[in-house]
């Protein structure tokens, strides 16, 4: 059978997921029948939740006399990774355009990678169905960004599909009238445009893993694509490792992809993208060859973290109240399982029952207190904190690109908070009712930044970042929070008579009957210094009043907390307790005497 091999790749929330989850209902590999209302590639329960990518997923289809094997990425900058090292499995990509917001940050990275690996562009411009779409001006938009990328003319006589995701239609014209259902032109695109796979399966076998999964029972498991000769389920093979050592093993299990399965196969050749079980610590990058033959392929490049922060057992009053695992030796095996199938994150041992885990970004890192979390780990965390690195003597810090679109008369504001976060403006675009600004920013610039930009724009804008380049480090202090908290003298349940009393001197995060201990924090305080306060002490109840007037106390609706919040919102003397029902802001000194005498020494 012919093969072809494509990935999907856009900005997050581009319709990459909708797109190929409609391409896998147009191939016909569904019943008439069955119901294909729940189809997805997205699988995991937190990638359904928020309707974006993590993990890049694989798939496949036939098609008339070919199987076309396709790889949905993750949109995300803090996933940028996974897009880059599945480039050397594919021979075209699909770049997916929003009809109205036109080339965002993370397309001009996915793009660029896409470009730089030599692979056949296809442009689709997607939601051609929204009242705003100007899908004509975004088709000029993505060819000046090819030219800009440096394109060569094979790639810059790219073909354009004009869709809809989500209604399940497509056509070649911009005409939304033309719109037909179904995703056949696109499939015939992808056959005409789209080389077939280089390699030949009568050479030497050559496979790199590229992506990496986890499973139980077999350990690591290595997907990549076979690029010469065949694999086979009990075969022998060397990998060549990526210090150069070669180890020796047998092929324990092959699974290839079709539809929404993982099959196990007995056999591949070049051109398939399977799944390799066998090497307990098989690693991206590495080559696999017949048993003797020492013939590795270029190594792949793995972004390196640009985030980090401390996870540490929980060391609060409450501390195996809520969850299952707790001690340092549970949570030291959970980050090690994580490190099998993600690349991307570091975890090495800090002081006491504490571990440094770096990331590539906020988003990398909450994802994974999110799964822990779920899975019914206590464990609390500290404030991300950027990585310095030292190049020739000089320490250098990460910078990203940042664009922005707000609401015009938020534009003052956001202005004036990015200028104290070391933030140089490079573009400013009047785009109809919005502004697009597009800025240079030190890493930790961004970190509490997103916060206070919902508020600024009251949660109309958009911002997107990516990281750019390392740069001398700036000795200024950007990134930390302007105002002070409230933070909880006693250990008891908060009742609503002392909330009612507190409301003036900030908002509150907790509301009354919930359980606090002292140091933890309860509140945002409206002045800049930290506010010690009681807020479980209760009405003196006398024979002259009722013991029912606690009741008419109307109190404001307390701020909701989330995982990103409390990772944006905390100082660097703070922590977040994490436990599978809650999540709770912290003192890193929770007695209020103690942390008075730490505070006069500084």
């Amino acid at each position: 059978m012919k093969k072809r091999n494509v990935a999907i790749i856009a900005h997050v929330d581009h319709g990459k997921t909708t797109l190929v989850d409609e391409i896998l209902k147009t191939s016909g590999m569904f019943r008439d029948n069955e119901d294909t209302s729940n189809v997805t590639m997205d699988s995991n329960q937190i990638e359904k939740e928020r309707g974006i990518t993590i993990l890049a997923k694989t798939t496949a289809i036939n098609y008339k006399d070919y199987r076309i094997n396709i790889l949905d990425t993750p949109g995300h900058a803090d996933f940028g990774g996974e897009v880059e090292r599945i480039m050397n499995m594919v021979d075209g990509v699909i770049l997916v355009v929003d009809a109205y917001e036109g080339t965002m940050p993370q397309t001009r990275f996915v793009l660029k990678k896409a470009l730089e690996a030599g692979a056949k562009p296809i442009v689709v411009i997607n939601k051609v169905d929204k009242p705003s779409a100007r899908s004509e001006a975004v088709v000029d938009e993505v060819l000046d960004l090819f030219i800009e990328l440096g394109a060569s003319d094979d790639q810059l006589d790219f073909k354009v599909i004009y869709a809809s995701a989500i209604n399940g239609t497509c056509s070649l014209n911009s005409d939304t009238n033309t719109q037909t259902p179904g995703f056949e032109e696109l499939l015939d695109l992808i056959i005409d445009e789209v080389p077939a796979p280089k390699g030949s399966s009568d050479a030497k076998l050559q496979f790199q893993p590229a992506l990496l999964d986890y499973n139980e029972f077999v350990g690591r498991i290595g997907i990549g694509r076979v690029h010469n000769g065949k694999i086979k389920v009990g075969q022998m093979v060397s990998a060549i490792r990526i210090d150069g050592t070669v180890k020796n093993f047998r092929i324990q299990k092959l699974f290839g992809y079709l539809g929404m399965k993982r099959l196990e196969i007995e056999e591949a050749e070049a051109g398939d993208i399977v799944a390799v079980a066998g090497l307990a610590d098989i690693s991206v990058g590495e080559t696999l060859c017949e048993t003797g033959d020492k013939n590795p392929l270029p190594l792949l490049h793995i972004d390196e973290p640009t985030l980090q922060m401390t996870f540490g057992t929980n060391s609060s009053p409450f501390v195996g109240k809520e969850g299952k695992f707790l001690t340092a030796r549970q949570i030291e095996d959970r980050l090690n399982k994580e490190l099998q199938r993600d690349v991307s994150l570091r975890v090495e041992p800090s002081d006491g029952e504490s571990w440094l885990v770096s990331g590539r970004g906020e988003l990398h890192l909450s994802i994974l207190i999110e799964n822990m979390r779920r899975e019914g780990y206590e464990l609390q965390v500290s404030k991300p904190v950027v990585i310095i690195k030292e190049i020739d003597g000089v320490k250098m810090e990460p910078y990203e690109e940042l664009q922005i679109e707000t609401p015009e008369e938020s534009v003052g504001s956001v202005i004036e908070q990015l200028g104290t976060r070391g933030a140089v403006m490079e573009n400013m675009t009047n785009f109809e009712n919005l502004v697009r600004l597009t800025y240079t920013i030190p890493s930790r610039g961004l970190i509490g930044f997103t916060t206070d930009f919902m508020t600024m724009t009251k949660g109309y804008g958009i911002i997107n970042h990516t990281f750019k380049e390392y740069r001398p480090f700036e000795n200024i202090n950007i990134g930390e929070r302007k105002l002070g908290v409230l933070v909880s003298t006693e250990t008891g349940k908060s009742a609503a008579y002392a909330l009612g009393q507190l409301e003036d001197r900030g908002i509150m995060f907790i509301e009354p009957g919930i359980d606090v201990y002292e140091g933890m924090i309860v509140g945002e305080c409206n002045r800049e210094n930290d506010l010690a306060v009681n807020v479980v002490k209760g009405k003196q109840l006398t024979n002259m009043r009722a013991a029912s007037a606690d009741k008419t106390v109307v109190l404001k609706r307390p701020r909701p907390i989330s995982l990103e919040y409390a990772l944006d919102y905390i100082n660097s003397d703070e922590l977040i307790e994490v436990t599978p029902l809650g999540i709770r802001l912290r003192k890193k000194i929770l007695d209020t005497e103690q942390r008075k005498k730490f505070d006069a020494r500084k």
